[in-house]
């Protein structure tokens, strides 16, 4: 994948974060109904947050996210709003199957996984930075 760089006012960027999202002890409440309507709910999302969502799948108790990230976003805030707003609405929309696995308004488990994905590998990159014309001394 070409790192597609992206611009603000005052910064040139590439930021791009793996997220999974776990649902709350691992159970197997999402549907093919509910995995579509969460890839919806993140597109918002992201796009509320000046993100972009590059690539979205999940199975039946956990989400991927790709999400190319906007350098406003603390990344702890951005993991808190998509997991806040998706579990709402999703609690709210598939009320009567959700309920059949939480008594408790819950959906995602308190943890997450995040990673941070670059173009190039972290030797090329540390190749790269050894190898810059220092100044003179």
């Amino acid at each position: 994948m070409q790192p597609s760089l992206r611009k603000s006012s005052h910064a040139v960027f590439c930021i791009h974060l793996h997220i999974v999202l776990v649902t709350k002890y691992r159970r197997k409440v999402i549907t093919s109904q509910i995995l579509t309507r969460l890839q919806a709910i993140f597109i918002d999302l992201c796009e509320q947050q000046k993100s972009i969502l590059i690539e979205f799948n999940g199975e039946e108790d956990h989400v991927h996210l790709l999400v190319n990230l906007s350098p406003d976003n603390h990344i702890s805030e951005f993991v808190k709003v998509l997991k806040a707003s998706s579990s709402r609405l999703i609690r709210k929309e598939f009320k009567s199957h959700v309920d059949k696995y939480y008594w408790k308004p819950v959906f995602w488990s308190s943890s997450y996984f995040v990673n941070s994905s670059g173009g190039v590998s972290l030797d090329v990159l540390k190749k790269y930075i050894k190898q810059q014309d220092s100044p003179p001394a």
